[in-house]
């Protein structure tokens, strides 16, 4: 069974998550502070974690940098924060969803199986040709080990940031807007929140770029959307 870690303060929300997460199959650990909850998302495996921003201990913003400087798995915000700037914070310190409260449990459940899809099928992901590779001016994307090399060094990136920067170079010179990456790379609809495509997109330049604030590879269109450059 997918295990996974609720980490919020209230408790009815909390043992609402918990049920409706039960209901689908899921094996659900529940905790009310953060500094236990980043404890538990150390300590122990989890296939995706929902976090509360308000918490007691250690705040939702923290809690979310600590997981993803140390794990790669879905993180979930569930939070009653609901401006701009809370929810591209969340997305710039690794959350790959927020949902804002009240929210509808069945959506929720629904969006952690997307994610878990995709973080599932992104990580098991086996090419089979050594010679799978692209370069393009000093910047070499090998698709068979999700590796990025800029200018002979290799630069870590996270599962997200390799899948958007792969999907742009092996679409060339063709403009996509914010919503088109959004559904492509994301797999949902452009009804969701699409703050995190700009995010994602300034954290590939500022690693391939050698003057983000002038790309040469990740060109923005203006009105329009994003373009590869060769």
């Amino acid at each position: 069974m997918t295990r996974i870690l609720i980490i919020e303060d209230e408790t009815t929300i909390a043992q609402l998550e918990r049920d409706y997460f039960e209901l689908n199959g899921f094996t659900v650990d529940l905790c009310h502070r953060g500094d236990e909850g980043l404890q538990l998302a150390l300590r122990e495996e989890y296939s995706l974690i929902i976090v509360d921003l308000q918490l007691p201990g250690l705040d939702g913003f923290s809690l979310c940098s600590k997981i993803r400087e140390a794990k790669e798995v879905p993180i979930l915000i569930v939070s009653a924060k609901k401006e701009e700037f809370d929810k591209i914070r969340a997305f710039n310190l690794g959350a790959d969803d927020y949902i804002t409260k009240p929210f509808s449990p069945s959506e929720l459940v629904a969006r952690a199986k997307a994610h878990l899809t995709r973080y599932e099928r992104l990580l098991g992901k086996q090419e089979k040709s050594p010679q799978d590779e692209i370069h393009i001016r000093g910047l070499v994307i090998d698709k068979a080990s999700r590796r990025v090399y800029v200018r002979n060094q290799e630069v870590i990136f996270t599962t997200r940031e390799f899948t958007l920067l792969e999907f742009l170079a092996t679409h060339p010179n063709r403009v996509f807007s914010k919503d088109e990456l959004f559904e492509r790379i994301w797999g949902m609809d452009s009804s969701g929140d699409i703050a995190t495509v700009t995010v994602h997109i300034r954290k590939v330049r500022e690693k391939i770029e050698m003057d983000p604030s002038n790309p040469q590879y990740i060109e923005t269109v203006w009105g329009a959307g994003y373009r590869f450059t060769v």
